[in-house]
């Protein structure tokens, strides 16, 4: 979840709590999450008030909240909370593959050229449970993604499915990429860096979109840290230092 997005999902709590509560009540509504009131008793504004108390909340946290206010759709937040199975638990940078049904082998092929470098693609043809809800799986996964890449095969921009995806990943500033594979990226995405296909396998795709994704700013530090998490999980017993 970017920055910008917390914020927002906090001021919208925030301002919920302002219209239905006393500062009394507030106190005991979040005393429900283990919240404590903020330090300061000097704030004279139940909005900021109670965006004070809730800035270091837990997506989930912030996800349960806004369910039992029942103040709408967060996305963000509900993806950041229950993200689909495949990224439940992982480490590894979460990589949205949008393609075209009918070139799932593709999407498939990269997907597993990517593990070895801590990129978790999420492929829907794969990834989405037969007896899961289609889009409701699609959602989480643009909404708690890390990276796009678009699969630019010839269709691709006739489909409604994949210009959605770029639409939500344009709007939510993902880092994007995009791969000409008889079709050139066209509207938004064809501003956003693209890979030709060319001669290149599966594998050097995969280790062009590593370097990409090792030199953006808002990648760069995650996959880092993937990396030192997956080497110091494949560290065996007898080899960790006392």
């Amino acid at each position: 979840m970017r920055p910008s997005e917390r914020l927002q999902i906090i001021d919208r709590i925030a301002r919920e709590l302002q219209s239905r509560f006393t500062y009394a009540d507030i106190d005991a509504y979040l005393g429900h999450y283990d919240i404590l009131p903020p330090e300061s008793v000097s704030i004279n504004s139940k909005w900021v008030y109670s965006k004070e108390a809730l800035r270091d909340s837990s997506p989930q946290v912030l996800a349960e909240i806004a369910a039992d206010l029942e103040i709408g759709a967060l996305p963000a937040v509900l993806a950041a909370a229950s993200p689909p199975d495949l990224w439940k638990g992982t480490q590894d940078v979460r990589l949205f593959i949008s393609h075209i049904s009918r070139d799932k082998e593709k999407a498939h092929r990269l997907k597993e050229c990517l593990k070895p470098y801590s990129i978790s693609g999420f492929v829907a043809h794969d990834d989405i449970e037969p007896t899961k809800a289609w889009q409701s799986e699609i959602e989480k996964a643009l909404f708690s993604m890390e990276a796009f890449v678009s699969i630019h095969t010839v269709g691709f921009s006739k489909s409604n499915w994949t210009q959605q995806e770029i639409g939500c990943a344009i709007g939510r500033g993902t880092m994007m990429m995009s791969i000409r594979m008889g079709e050139d990226p066209t509207g938004f995405a064809s501003r956003h860096q693209a890979l030709s296909r060319g001669r290149k396998t599966a594998e050097q795709l995969a280790l062009e979109i590593c370097g990409i994704l090792e030199r953006d700013d808002r990648t760069s530090a995650r996959l880092s840290s993937a990396r030192a998490e997956r080497n110091s999980s494949s560290i065996s017993d007898d080899e960790v230092p006392f």
